[in-house]
């Protein structure tokens, strides 16, 4: 039986924060969770005080350390989940992007090869595009964008299960492809999106839940028409994902969004591409070149659009507990509660007895001290 103890612990999970804490861990799952030191803990591994959180959840992260999910390389997953520890992060969705259906199965051919020995828990991918709206393609790549075909997701699904798809409602097909994919178990999302707030009502209807990467390539709020952020904000049962690096969205909208959606109903997300964890300089996104600044925003060269982010997830919690105010209880929820809880993966996102042990250990400024998936220590720095 393999058996872990944490001591001395600044444990916080969704709705609860403990000054001094300790955590039992049993072959890989927790088994107690206790204030104080209680005997059974006696002699377990000191924290020192520092926090300790549900693992991070990222469900929508391209890349890391100068490698992507779209190279089709196994050794590329397996760079990125493992480093991807170093910013907490134990469940992953790797990400795709708009390309040819070839290049697609590459990359999550890629993905079933990695064995999740060493990094990050990888249950599945997201597949983002290529069904999105031409109109809309971002730092996509509108070569490749098609009409939702759901026979083509079945394809994808069998090399590597398909957990989260992101495409554009409004597209032929594309209300379709709701209901097919929640058939599936898959998780529909919009975004890459020109859909009015009536485009949206009618998915709503069908059963979208989700909006990926919130405010950015989608129609924005209106007086006239609330398109897919006003909709966002006004459905309270709606997802939405968020890049809360002070780029893709100003400090102002994301207290806005936790003030109306409330924790709970936010997911942060890197969106991370290559240039994550890299100096500035020149990298690509999906063949398309891309330049990183010192202030570490990632734009294409050929107009300047944002193309990904190179945020680390700890440092997005980070910005959110300092802009918005929430208490750590609270704020925890969106770095992997609520991405848990749109997947349904019931184990994940909470530190109580019989959750899977995920579990992050920050320092007082968030960096991550280490990393514990499965009950096992696979990251520790100093």
């Amino acid at each position: 039986m393999k058996r872990e103890i944490l001591c001395h612990c600044h444990l916080v999970t969704p709705g609860v924060e403990i000054a001094d804490a300790a955590v039992g861990i049993e072959n890989g799952v927790i088994v107690e969770v206790e204030a104080g030191t209680p005997s059974w803990a006696l002699g377990g591994r000191d924290l020192e005080g520092r926090l300790v959180m549900p693992g991070f959840i990222d469900v929508h992260c391209h890349g890391r350390n100068n490698v992507d999910f779209s190279d089709g390389s196994a050794e590329a997953v397996r760079i990125i989940a493992e480093n991807k520890l170093a910013e907490g992060v134990t469940t992953l969705l790797p990400t795709t992007l708009t390309l040819p259906e070839a290049d697609l199965a590459a990359a999550l051919g890629a993905v079933a090869a990695y064995d999740g020995k060493t990094g990050c828990r990888i249950p599945g991918v997201h597949l983002e595009g290529p069904f999105i709206n031409p109109k809309c393609v971002g730092a996509q790549n509108p070569a490749f964008v098609r009409l939702p075909d759901i026979a083509e997701v079945d394809r994808l699904n069998k090399i590597f299960p398909v957990k989260k798809v992101t495409f554009a409602v409004e597209t032929e097909g594309g209300n379709a492809l709701v209901g097919e994919l929640l058939k599936r178990g898959i998780v529909p999302s919009c975004t890459h999106s020109a859909a009015t707030a009536a485009e949206f009502l009618t998915a709503y209807g069908r059963g979208l839940r989700n909006l990926s990467h919130f405010c950015n390539q989608m129609t924005p709020l209106h007086h006239r028409d609330i398109g897919l952020v006003g909709s966002g904000l006004l459905y309270g049962d709606v997802n939405v994902e968020f890049i809360c690096d002070k780029l893709h969205i100003s400090p102002e909208m994301i207290k806005l969004v936790f003030k109306v959606k409330g924790a709970g109903r936010v997911m942060l997300i890197t969106d991370a591409m290559r240039a994550a964890g890299m100096p500035e300089g020149e990298y690509t996104l999906g063949g398309l070149p891309v330049h990183v600044g010192a202030d570490g925003a990632a734009r294409l060269t050929s107009n300047g659009a944002l193309a990904g982010s190179t945020l680390q997830l700890n440092f997005a919690l980070k910005n959110i507990v300092e802009i918005t105010g929430l208490a750590l209880g609270e704020a925890v929820k969106s770095s992997s509660l609520t991405a848990a809880a749109s997947l349904g993966w019931t184990k994940l996102g909470r530190i109580e007895p019989g959750c899977f042990a995920d579990l992050v250990v920050l320092d007082p400024d968030y960096s991550v001290r280490m990393t514990i998936v499965d009950g096992e220590i696979r990251y520790t720095r100093g």
